[in-house]
């Protein structure tokens, strides 16, 4: 009784630093949002929702079978290329203020730099810190590429499928084991002890989870902040004067965050989504209607 107090104990910090990312990384997005150019032509189109299910089921099921029939590094191959390939265009529009060549160059030696560190040296703060990066990047664009209504369509269909593969077909589990034994940065990563090192790790999850063995840090795949997130920079990009409406998105994914953290907190894996995204969506909901009248920007 005293060891399972004081293993919650060790966890009340990291929650809280991990409750910090979600903040941190969608106002970084809120504040860069108007950098980018939409991906979509037509915001509402239903197909946009479509494409981008497809791409996530699609990498989900090429990770999975080269890791079950091939070599691993083969995955961390695609994942770091798609990392600096992604950071090198969000690097380009940050460092607009320079000629076009310069901010390409300066984008290309970051990136670049990104993906050596990842490879050479993948501790959890050099993943965290890409994790912010790339985080926010994908919130900006995505968020301003969708409607308020496609938003909320996907992060229903993510939050079904989050659950089903966490609880029924457990291949997030197998995903999430992948990609920790490799050091990728989809996942964040805020240790419980002063000295953890995520290279030194050689426990997989599922391991320590057979075992019944306490973790030395706290895992959250990044997917879980950057899906809700969209829908906050949605609000705010698609409202005017919007701003309120996204601050209490972002504060009703805090709110199932934490009701997150207390499954989580007993040690289990957890999917995320389902509580995150319903704490968005109801955060927009309740807003929206107690500050307009209605559902503001949703338009069916």
């Amino acid at each position: 009784m005293n060891g399972e107090r004081e293993s919650e104990k060790k966890m009340i910090l990291p929650i809280c630093i991990m409750g910090c990312f979600f903040v941190v990384i969608d106002g970084f997005a809120l504040l860069i949002k108007n950098l980018f150019q939409p991906t979509f032509e037509d915001a509402s189109d239903p197909v946009n929702v479509i494409y981008i299910f497809a791409i996530i089921i699609i990498m989900t099921v090429i990770i999975l079978i080269i890791a079950r029939y091939w070599k691993k590094q083969v995955i961390q191959a695609i994942i770091l290329f798609a990392i600096g390939y992604t950071a090198f265009f969000i690097f380009i529009p940050l460092f607009g203020f320079l000629s076009d060549i310069l901010s390409l160059v300066v984008s290309l030696i970051i990136a670049i730099a990104l993906v050596v560190a990842l490879y050479k040296y993948p501790e959890w703060y050099v993943i965290d810190l890409c994790g912010v990066i790339v985080g926010a990047g994908a919130i900006a664009i995505f968020g301003i590429s969708l409607s308020i209504l496609l938003v909320i369509i996907l992060l229903v269909v993510l939050a079904l499928y989050d659950a089903i593969s966490v609880y029924k077909t457990k291949h997030m589990i197998d995903l999430a084991d992948t990609v920790m034994d490799l050091k990728l940065p989809v996942l964040l990563v805020v240790p419980k002890i002063r000295r953890y090192s995520l290279i030194k790790e050689t426990k997989t999850l599922k391991e320590k989870l057979k075992e019944n063995e306490e973790r030395d840090a706290f895992f959250m795949g990044l997917g879980d902040i950057v899906m809700p997130g969209i829908l906050v920079v949605a609000a705010y990009h698609n409202i005017p004067n919007g701003l309120p409406v996204a601050l209490s998105v972002l504060g009703g994914t805090l709110v199932g965050f934490l009701v997150l953290m207390t499954f989580v907190i007993k040690g289990k894996p957890q999917a995320g989504l389902p509580l995150l995204c319903s704490g968005a969506i109801l955060g927009y909901l309740i807003s929206s209607y107690v500050l307009f009248g209605t559902f503001a920007g949703l338009g069916f």
